[in-house]
């Protein structure tokens, strides 16, 4: 993720500032320095702070960022200061809203991965997330997710397989797809089901691991019976904080959310100068 990290933080400091901070560079001699710390608003799971600490020693090398709570902490009274920032004032100002954008991003899909995770608690499945990521920040949003204690799916098409709808229709079908495929060692490969008849081939053409999709938890219950723990279930499609549970309860061992990273809030977090 290091790399990564550089990388999105380069990128988000290149879009804000452009050419140049004008606000900051007309109104701030270059020698000033301030104290400032960062504050979150709400009560929720704070992430992303190592990545807020890259944001200001990226613009200024020398700067003191003391990280006051580490990612993945439950933050329940406010307001809460998580860091304290010793540092030239440009370097402030200018990486305030980038450190702050990407703090309440990932904190907030961190807050909203863990209410699901709660939400199952003591079930046995497994809350996953999805590449429904957005582009270019997948790497720090799968990091969110596993500190709100979710678990992270693939994290491409580069280290996984897994046969969606599009893909058996095109390959002829669960059967010759798989066979298709042939033996893959050491690599995960799963199968989407939409019924419990594909669910059936899926199994009987060999499939280890099969995502039943946009089925009802009474549809996943029966096959969770039918699989019988002859491969992984995951269920995926339609599914909320309201009926998360239901699901949980069928026996299946993931629940993937696109929620996780496609429709997560932000937490409300601050940066006040001293």
């Amino acid at each position: 993720m290091e790399a990564a990290a550089e990388r999105i933080v380069r990128d988000g400091l290149a879009e804000d500032v452009g050419h140049g901070d004008l606000t900051t560079e007309g109104v701030i001699a270059p020698q000033a320095h301030c104290e400032a710390v960062i504050v979150v608003e709400q009560a929720g799971i704070v992430c992303g702070l190592e990545i807020a600490r890259r944001v200001f020693t990226s613009l200024d090398p020398h700067a003191s960022v003391e990280l006051l709570t580490p990612d993945g902490t439950q933050i329940t009274e406010m307001p809460c200061e998580v860091a304290r920032i010793q540092a030239q004032a440009r370097a402030v100002l200018t990486g305030e809203r980038t450190a702050l954008n990407l703090l309440g991003r990932l904190s907030g899909i961190a807050t909203l991965t863990a209410a699901y995770v709660e939400a199952v608690a003591g079930s046995g499945a497994r809350i996953l997330d999805t590449r429904k990521t957005t582009p270019g920040l997948r790497a720090l949003e799968r990091y969110a997710v596993a500190c709100g204690g979710g678990t992270n799916h693939r994290a491409g098409l580069y280290d996984a397989i897994l046969l969606k709808e599009n893909h058996l229709r095109l390959a002829g079908g669960v059967t010759a797809a798989l066979a298709a495929l042939g033996a893959r060692p050491g690599v995960t490969v799963e199968v989407e089901t939409e019924t419990l008849a594909e669910v059936a081939e899926a199994l009987a053409a060999g499939a280890t691991r099969i995502l039943l999709d946009n089925m009802s938890p009474a549809q996943v219950r029966e096959a969770v019976d039918l699989v019988g723990r002859r491969a992984e279930l995951e269920a995926s499609g339609g599914i909320t904080l309201d009926n998360v549970r239901a699901y949980a309860q069928t026996g299946v061992d993931f629940i993937s959310v696109g929620a996780l990273t496609h429709s997560a809030g932000v937490l409300d977090v601050s940066l006040e100068v001293a």
